[in-house]
């Protein structure tokens, strides 16, 4: 049996138990993993059935998601095929260390009323939480690789306009190249 650990921030224990223990319950459902939870500590025990060692991967990514301030409803948006949970450590990309400056630069990330980050999550695909020192993204290989970048180039002082422009370019050619390719499931010819 395939056993994974994680240790979310205490004041995240609730909200991944959720009330009467629903969270807990709808993880364990959605991915067929057990999950225990040391609400003391913060620790948490994954463990799924030999049949499907993934189910544990999948329960795991979901308890970090929630540890990393995703509402228990998107971060059940793990559950979908190819969705993967990113985590940028901002004190990593910026060098910053000092209380003042990280709380200036999440603000960038974050954006005047949540501004910056509800265009990046339009433009990019992904979900996006910005917690303590971290900025935790969820989306497909090509949503997190854009949302990525994007949150990036905030964290090293890019404008806000420059970021969203290259999001909306990036958008447009993905879905230009999309609706280009050639559609291999179909039948040749009537």
């Amino acid at each position: 049996m395939p056993v994974l650990y994680a240790r979310i921030p205490e004041d995240r224990v609730g909200a991944l138990i959720g009330p009467g223990g629903r969270t807990r319950r709808a993880i364990a459902e959605a991915t067929g993993a057990a999950v225990e939870i040391d609400a003391e500590d913060g620790e948490v025990t994954v463990a799924s059935p030999e049949t499907d060692p993934l189910a544990a991967m999948k329960a795991r990514d979901i308890v970090l998601a929630i540890g990393r301030g995703f509402s228990p409803e998107r971060a059940m948006r793990l559950t979908k095929e190819n969705t993967f949970l990113g985590i940028l450590d901002i004190k990593l990309a910026t060098g910053r260390r000092d209380k003042a400056a990280l709380r200036r630069i999440r603000s960038r990330v974050i954006g005047a009323g949540g501004k910056a980050r509800t265009r990046i999550e339009e433009l990019s695909g992904c979900s996006m939480s910005v917690y303590g020192s971290t900025v935790a993204l969820i989306g497909d290989e090509e949503q997190l690789e854009r949302a990525s970048r994007a949150v990036e180039m905030l964290l090293r002082g890019s404008e806000h306009s420059t970021v969203f422009h290259l999001l909306a370019r990036l958008k447009r050619d993905a879905a230009m190249e999309e609706a280009t390719a050639p559609d291999l499931g179909a039948p040749d010819g009537p």
